[in-house]
């Protein structure tokens, strides 16, 4: 089922957070620009996670950027790993003629 709405960008999302730290309440923000309070608070609870995760802890963003290294890396070992027994075939092949 599709959603109704498109969902906020991370621009938009921020805002909102900046917002709530200068002192605008969550319910107020929902009443003016659209997404529930309960969304705004959401964001700010993940926001203040991220900023106060230490250095040894990932973002969203380099969990998810690393996830996709580990997918390409394991993919290039497979055709690398293909690509050396075609090697090793086909120079059998022709040291046997």
């Amino acid at each position: 089922m599709p959603r109704s709405k498109p969902p906020y960008t991370e621009e938009f999302r921020q805002q909102m957070v900046d917002l709530v730290r200068v002192g605008r309440m969550p319910e107020e923000l929902a009443k003016e620009y659209g997404p529930t309070g309960q969304s705004i608070r959401n964001w700010v609870r993940e926001a203040s996670r991220e900023e106060t995760a230490g250095a040894d802890e990932l973002s969203a963003a380099e969990r998810e950027e690393l996830k996709r290294l580990r997918k390409e890396n394991r993919q290039l070992r497979e055709e690398r790993d293909i690509l050396r027994k075609a090697t090793i075939f086909f120079a059998t092949e022709t040291d046997q003629k």
